[in-house]
């Protein structure tokens, strides 16, 4: 929560040494900053990212160098996020995640990167798209054999294709 509700129009947190935290729950929630650069940050030691990013107000947000290799909860980490540009989502490493709810719902992104997410983990993808902006989504690599809840998981969203037919739903409850 360190800069939750913050009402600041600039915030230059580029050289934070972040290299012992383990938690950056709601780190950034409904943060009014126009720009976050966080593009510095070590993220080897995160096993939460809940929230950090949720309904912030920068236009673009760069998380190319996070190693996210220790997340397991990724949860509403983008929900209603303004940055119609997130960079560096391919570089993700998801094997870990166990829960991915709401992780983009009313994300303003128009394209998302998602072609290297391992979900073999993830259990709950409840909302994860709902009311999403991205246009088209590249779903092919993700393993949904554990998942129990996709409840909404597109719902609102603009995507204008999917393909699911590798969507294993076997375990899905709702």
């Amino acid at each position: 929560n360190m800069f939750s509700y913050s009402k600041t129009s600039t915030l230059d947190v580029s050289n934070f040494d972040t290299s012992n935290v383990t938690d950056m729950s709601h780190m950034f929630t409904s943060c009014k900053a126009p720009t976050l650069d966080v593009s510095n940050f070590d993220t080897s030691n995160v096993t939460n990212m809940y929230d950090m990013f949720y309904d912030t107000q920068a236009t673009t947000l760069d998380v190319s160098n996070f190693n996210t290799s220790k997340v397991t909860n990724m949860a509403s980490m983008f929900y209603g996020s303004q940055a119609t540009i997130i960079d560096g989502l391919k570089n993700f490493n998801t094997s870990k995640v166990h829960n991915m709810e709401s992780m983009f719902q009313n994300a303003q992104a128009t394209t998302l990167d998602l072609s290297s997410f391992d979900t073999s983990k993830v259990t709950n993808m409840k909302m994860m798209f709902l009311g999403s902006k991205a246009t088209s989504l590249d779903l092919s690599s993700f393993d949904t054999s554990k998942v129990t809840n996709m409840f909404e998981m597109f719902y609102g969203s603009l995507v204008t294709s999917l393909d699911l037919s590798s969507f294993n739903t076997s375990n899905v409850t709702d």
